[in-house]
């Protein structure tokens, strides 16, 4: 039976990527080494690096200036870099799910922390609006994709505020206009590479103005001077990272990707609207996320939940467990996921309803 793979992350990933990594973990780059144990000084492995930087800068038209860095400890570890490199006394977050306020909670240690708005009085089941962002803000952050709640922002601000941006679970899957953007960041587990690997977009002039002291490793002049070489890079998932942007580029770019995703989601919240047993968790079309379709019964459905998963579950839906806070049903549809898979899903939802 196939199946479908609708997890949260560590998430689907291109046959594309899957397959090239395995044959470089027998024989990488024909050097009769695995990529498993390959010198990242190695010439061949140096030029794996530089081919991903290079295609991420083509694939988003980042503009000069702008580095590219893959780097080590998740996007956890940026909630805690981005302020240690950029906050000299204040900031400004915008609050729309669990990801945005561990950033919150580590940027309170550096400085003044200024919460401009919080959707968590509706359990983060909407991208709030009409805010202001403290003029005195050395840079306002924002988290484009809420992976547990199922929100996202699909545009690119454009302020006066250095931007920062949180991009883990929507990288890649629309065209971005990165020079509205300071750095943008993200684990790469959801719609690049295994996890293990971070991406850092930031603009070079931004660095330097703190006073405080920063540690080697936790400044991004080091991994900008060093070409993400300073010290051994996650090997594995920057190798696949590169095969997904290859990947990405032979099937028509971000903006393929784009249209594909629009595909996708509009088939499943198409059904998820129609359907009497379930409703969506986030009820405006304009904050529903492409990326993870959020939806639970219907009120007067809800002792079926467990049997909609079990029935889900049996025909090779995978993943599709909402998460705990949540409840209900999530499925993915990052850039990997085929129309086919949402497509199943789809008619076993319908066949679920039959029953009824």
């Amino acid at each position: 039976m196939k199946k479908h793979n609708f997890y949260a992350g560590p998430s689907i990933l291109p046959q594309y990527t899957i397959k090239n990594t395995a044959e470089a973990v027998l024989d990488f780059a024909g050097t009769g080494l695995s990529v498993l144990e390959i010198s990242h000084r190695s010439k061949e492995f140096v030029a794996v690096m530089e081919e991903a930087q290079a295609l991420f800068k083509e694939l988003l038209n980042i503009p000069e200036g702008y580095h590219v860095l893959f780097l080590g400890g998740g996007a956890s570890t940026q909630f805690a870099m981005v302020p240690f490199n950029l906050m000299k006394k204040k900031a400004a977050y915008l609050n729309t799910g669990a990801w945005a306020a561990k950033a919150i909670k580590e940027a309170k240690g550096f400085g003044e922390v200024v919460e401009v708005a919080s959707s968590k009085d509706a359990t983060y089941n909407y991208i709030p609006k009409g805010y202001e962002i403290p003029a005195d803000a050395d840079y306002f952050h924002i988290t484009t994709n809420n992976t547990i709640y199922g929100t996202e922002i699909r545009e690119d601000f454009d302020i006066d505020t250095l931007l920062v941006a949180d991009m883990s679970s929507d990288i890649l899957s629309r065209p971005v206009d990165v020079s509205k953007y300071a750095l943008i960041y993200g684990g790469a587990q959801k719609n690049l590479a295994p996890s293990g690997v971070t991406f850092v977009i930031v603009r070079e002039d931004i660095l330097g103005h703190v006073d405080r002291h920063i540690p080697t490793m936790l400044d991004y002049r080091t991994h900008i001077e060093k070409g993400s070489m300073f010290n051994t890079p996650p090997v594995l998932p920057v190798f696949s990272a590169l095969q997904t942007l290859k990947w990405l580029k032979e099937n028509g770019g971000v903006e393929g990707a784009q249209k594909r995703n629009e595909e996708k989601a509009a088939l499943l919240y198409g059904e998820i609207d129609r359907n009497k047993l379930f409703k969506p968790t986030v009820a405006d079309p304009a904050d529903r996320s492409l990326m993870n379709v959020c939806f639970v019964m219907n009120d007067e459905y809800v002792e079926q939940e467990k049997a909609f998963l079990d029935f889900a579950t049996e025909r090779g839906m995978v993943g599709i467990k909402g998460h705990r806070s949540v409840g209900g049903f999530r499925a993915s549809l990052y850039n990997a996921m085929p129309i086919e898979s949402v497509q199943a899903l789809v008619d076993t939802m319908k066949e679920f309803e039959s029953k009824f």
